[in-house]
């Protein structure tokens, strides 16, 4: 893809500025998804350790041996 200079020459500065714009605005959203980012993370990481408590609760009872004793 060829992009028109009108006959000038590109410098660093245009490059700089022509960057900054665009990382400028992908930062800017960034930042202000990171907290709602957060939030799902934490949330995630809470329903993944509840869910290993809960299927580790239910294989220990299948597996657990029921022992009954009776007085004679």
């Amino acid at each position: 893809m060829s992009v028109g200079t009108n006959g000038t020459r590109i410098t660093r500065d245009d490059l700089e500025a022509a960057f900054s714009r665009v990382l400028g605005d992908g930062e800017a959203s960034a930042r202000s998804a990171a907290p709602a980012i957060a939030l799902v993370a934490g949330v995630a990481a809470v329903g993944a350790v509840a869910l290993a408590y809960m299927l580790g609760r239910r294989r220990g009872r299948r597996r657990s041996t029921i022992l009954e004793l009776r007085r004679l």
